[in-house]
């Protein structure tokens, strides 16, 4: 099932997304250097009951790249609030990934009443980390394997050689195929690279030093999805969460951080299995 992608002016900034199906809503919401193309499967498997919408969060995509001051995590969330007010959506449901996780629960302590319920898949950057990180930030970009494809590239077969052993493309199947082909573009030099930002890049950067995400009890219906070969795998990172959220259900399932992409059916069977068991009385967790 294709998407239809369109634009929304939210006055301070133009965010572009996609949509897929009817029925209650669902708000995918993509990691860092990502764009709505990543939930396509997930959204095949959902469209019959729900209406998906996928936007590109500034600084990504095909959405505006403000300058480097504005990716705060409030000012996202913000931009969140808006768009679900711009497209008339009610309360909505909210899958988010990795370091989109940090802005869909600052979204949901902003505005309680909009999310539904929350399905975290393994969730990077939640908390704020220390300013001692700051100087290993130019390292970090240049050794993070999913930043490798900013580029620039001399041409597009170089970048697509680059990104095939990545994790996030492992398998190379027509989704993430394509989804590595709307991520890159041509630039006026004639080189290729990624449409994700550099400002955005940094800005984010900044930002995890600043702001953390989870530090008050939030009641929304939550499922944390944890891929075996993921980022969460030590008892000491799942205690924010056990923490603050008392409606939380915890899951493990295959592949590793974009299990989305290199494991999509069993990740989307148990995002839709979550989202359509609304009245499963979900137990909090023990601590390990």
């Amino acid at each position: 099932m294709q998407s239809q992608q369109r634009d929304v002016n939210l006055g301070h900034l133009s965010l572009s997304y996609r949509e897929w199906g009817t029925g209650e809503p669902v708000v995918l919401l993509h990691g860092l250097a990502d764009h709505g193309l990543v939930w396509q499967a997930l959204a095949k498997t959902l469209s019959g009951q729900f209406h998906c919408l996928a936007p590109d969060l500034r600084g990504h995509g095909n959405s505006d790249k403000p300058p480097e001051s504005e990716y705060g995590s409030d000012a996202i969330a913000q931009d969140l609030e808006a768009f679900a007010a711009a497209c008339a959506l009610p309360a909505v449901n909210v899958v988010a990934h990795s370091w989109a996780a940090k802005i869909a629960l600052i979204w949901a302590r902003q505005h309680p009443d909009r999310l539904k319920r929350l399905i975290l898949l393994d969730p990077f950057f939640v908390n704020r980390l220390p300013g001692l990180f700051r100087p290993t930030f130019p390292l970090l970009y240049r050794t993070l394997p999913f930043l490798k494809v900013m580029g620039p590239f001399g041409d597009y077969a170089t970048a697509e050689a680059t990104a095939r052993p990545l994790k996030q493309y492992r398998g190379w199947s027509p989704l993430q195929q394509a989804v590595f082909q709307e991520a890159m573009e041509q630039k006026s030099d004639g080189r290729w690279g990624s449409k994700f930002a550099i400002a955005a890049r940094n800005g984010v950067f900044t930002d995890i030093l600043q702001q953390p995400g989870l530090t008050e009890p939030l009641q929304v219906p939550t499922l944390l999805l944890l891929p075996e070969a993921g980022l969460n795998r030590m008892a000491w990172q799942l205690q924010p969460y056990r923490k603050y959220l008392p409606q939380l259900e915890i899951q493990p399932i295959p592949g590793n951080h974009w299990a989305h992409l290199v494991s999509p059916d069993a990740c989307n069977q148990a995002i839709a299995a979550f989202l359509t068991n609304a009245s499963a009385t979900i137990e909090p967790q023990a601590a390990e």
